[in-house]
Parts: structure tokens; C-alpha cells; sequence
């Protein structure tokens, strides 16, 4: 419950949080309908039909009144409801909730959105009632959907229309086996409506706050949860993650890090006892550390409050062989003033998950 109510902070806190001086809001209706991508061939009893639903979004506009949305093309923010039919009796119905930002290109006639939640499934895995559902193995999942939409706004009255591509992914990263997800690669139709009256509204240009330099900071994290490994039935275990790193601010946007840190993996040990046991002549013997150093750089891409972090890491202390020596790190960050900050991100070797993370730093 914890994870769920933390998720939800971010979420909600993405399309309220910000600083405004003048309030333009929007609400969006869009049907979409596509196929199930086929990632892992042990999902093909999973795709039988071809998923529908809606999203409904309410978005509020940026004008250049704060310090950040000038350089990103004066987007949205906002919070996203969803429903999809999968179109599978094993995977059944799932309802998200979202916090997404809105993009804009080409004259404000290409809209990108990227949004982040939570998601609730009907259907999810049971070792008797729908042990052939694979990819979701609890109730509640992390949710991402991306949409790419030529979008016209006030065409008749207040009234627009927009129309793309939608992809929409769940997972519960590993929280609790199995996990193999699920991804949605759709069509979207849809109509959006203005609130407000933005005729009389100009978009506007601070040229005091182009200038930014900052010296390199040092960051220190500290991040945890739970996880299971792919065996079903393994238990759930709490993990630590102790991470230092140091970071330089390339411009208002953006910055690169570098820096190490420490995996305390529970999980790994029950996982080196399991595989120890079932598979005797294996290359696990039982007696390997499930502890584990990793090296990493990434970039941090910042956006008012909030950050997006990408990280590329490394295990220079790998005792165990887990799913590759490479992981890679990305998620989001929300300052509380210039030092503190709050962490949610998603750890996986590849396209496998392995945990969400979720942690507080400071940034000296």
C-alpha cells in the first residue's frame, strides 16, 4: 500500500504542483483500438483479439509565467484516466490513473505525451483460478503510456479534434511474479474541448533566464522496496540501494552524473538458494554473495520540479551470474527546494524488470 500511495503522490503531484500565474484548461475524450506487441513468445495464448478502450484527459497550459516552460515549447500538464479491454479471458479489463505532459511541435500541431501511473486489473494471476496469465501477477501495476497526435484545437468554437498513436505498457515490475507485461501499439481518435477562452492569451518570452551555470554537485540516495525473481511462488523480499554520485549541469535542461552504488538484493539470496538446490550440478553453488557494486552514468533532464533520470550501469562486483552485468536506471525525481528530492525509478537488465525503486536524496 505504501508503494501504491507514493505512486500516486507522483502522479497527482506532476499536473497540480506547478507554479502558475494564469489559469487554461482542456479536457480530451479518445478512443483507441490496436494489437498486443509480441515482446516475449511465451505471451502468444495471450493475444487473441485486438485491445479497446478510452482515455479521458485534463490538461492545464503553461505560458511562459514560471522559469521552465519557455524552453519546452510552452507545454501541458495534467492527469489521465484510462480503460482497455485486452480482449483475452486471462487478462481481462484494466482502469489507470495518470499524470502526463504534452509536448508540442511543428507550429503546435504535433502533440507528444508522456504519462506515468497507476494501473488496476480485473484478471491478474492465480496458481488456480488463471495460471495462464503470465504478465500480470497483482492487482495493482505501474503504468506508462506514450501518444503522437496531430492535434487542432478550437475548429468549432471550443470544440478540436486529434488523431495518432498510442502506446500504452503495464508492468508491476517484478513486485510480485510473474511478470511478463504487456504492451499496446494502437490508433487513437479522439475530440478536446478549452475550458477557458486562450485568444487573448500570449505566449511569453523571458530573455533574463537564459543564462544558467552551476558548479558539480554530489548527490547521495538512498532507495528500497520489494521484489520477487521469476519464480513463481519465491516470496517477496526488501531490497537497499545505497548510491553516491556526482552530477554537472550542462544548461537549464539537462545534466550528466557519474557515480556507484551498493545492492543489497534480498531477493538474489533466496534466488541462489532455490537455484543451488533445484539444479545441483548448475554453475550457482549456494554459497555466492548476493550483494552486488555497480558503476553508472546517465542524464537528468529537468523539467520545473520535476526530473527525468536515465541511468546506464555497470556490475563491477558480480558475484552470481543475474541476468547480465549491464542494467540500466530511468524514472523521475521531485525537488522539495534546492537540495531534497524524492525518487521513483524502474531497474531492469533489458527489457526484464527486476524492481520500481523508490528513495530519497540530497543533491549538495
Amino acid at each position: 500500500m505504501k508503494k501504491i500511495v507514493f505512486l500516486l503522490f507522483f502522479c497527482v503531484t506532476i499536473a497540480f504542483a506547478q507554479e502558475k500565474s494564469q489559469k487554461a484548461a482542456s479536457i480530451e475524450v479518445n478512443y483507441f483500438g490496436g494489437s498486443i506487441v509480441r515482446h516475449n513468445n511465451d505471451i502468444l495464448h495471450l493475444i487473441t483479439g485486438h485491445p479497446e478502450g478510452f482515455i479521458i484527459s485534463y490538461n492545464e497550459k503553461t505560458f511562459g509565467y514560471d522559469d521552465w516552460s519557455e524552453f519546452y515549447n510552452y507545454p501541458d500538464y495534467g492527469v489521465s484516466f484510462s480503460y482497455q479491454n485486452l480482449k483475452n479471458e486471462y487478462l481481462g479489463e484494466n482502469v489507470a490513473v495518470y499524470g502526463h505532459y504534452n509536448f508540442y511541435f511543428l507550429k503546435r500541431n504535433l502533440m507528444f505525451r508522456i504519462g506515468q501511473g497507476l494501473a488496476y486489473t480485473s484478471n491478474p494471476y492465480d496458481k488456480k483460478d488463471n495460471f495462464r496469465n503470465i504478465a500480470f501477477g497483482s492487482r495493482f501495476m505501474s503504468s506508462t503510456y506514450l501518444m503522437l497526435n496531430y492535434k487542432k484545437e478550437n475548429l468549432f468554437d471550443r470544440f478540436g479534434v486529434q488523431a495518432g498513436l498510442s502506446f500504452v505498457h503495464y508492468s508491476n515490475a517484478n513486485v510480485k511474479a510473474p511478470n511478463t507485461s504487456i504492451n499496446t501499439l494502437a490508433v487513437n481518435v479522439g475530440v478536446n474541448y478549452n475550458l477557458d477562452d486562450t485568444s487573448l492569451i500570449e505566449f511569453t518570452k523571458n530573455d533574463s533566464i537564459q543564462k544558467f551555470s552551476e558548479p558539480i554537485k554530489f548527490n547521495f540516495v538512498l532507495r528500497a522496496g520489494i521484489n520477487e525473481s521469476d519464480a513463481i511462488g519465491s516470496g517477496q523480499y526488501g531490497f537497499t540501494i545505497l548510491s553516491a554520485y556526482a552530477d554537472k549541469r550542462l544548461g537549464r535542461r539537462s545534466a550528466i552524473q557519474l557515480g556507484t552504488e551498493v545492492f543489497f538484493s534480498n531477493f538474489l539470496d533466496e534466488w541462489i538458494r532455490y537455484r543451488s538446490i533445484a539444479f545441483p550440478n548448475g554453475a550457482v553453488k549456494g554459497d555466492e554473495d548476493f550483494k552486488r557494486v555497480g558503476i553508472f552514468v546517465g542524464h537528468e533532464l529537468f523539467i520545473s520540479r520535476f526530473s527525468i533520470i536515465t541511468q546506464l550501469g555497470y556490475y563491477a562486483y558480480y558475484p552470481v551470474d543475474f541476468e547480465g552485468r549491464t542494467y540500466i536506471r530511468a524514472g523521475m525525481k521531485r525537488y522539495f527546494g534546492k537540495k531534497w528530492y524524492a525518487v521513483m525509478t524502474l531497474k531492469s537488465h533489458g527489457a526484464k524488470a527486476e524492481a520500481t525503486e523508490f528513495g530519497v536524496g540530497i543533491r549538495l
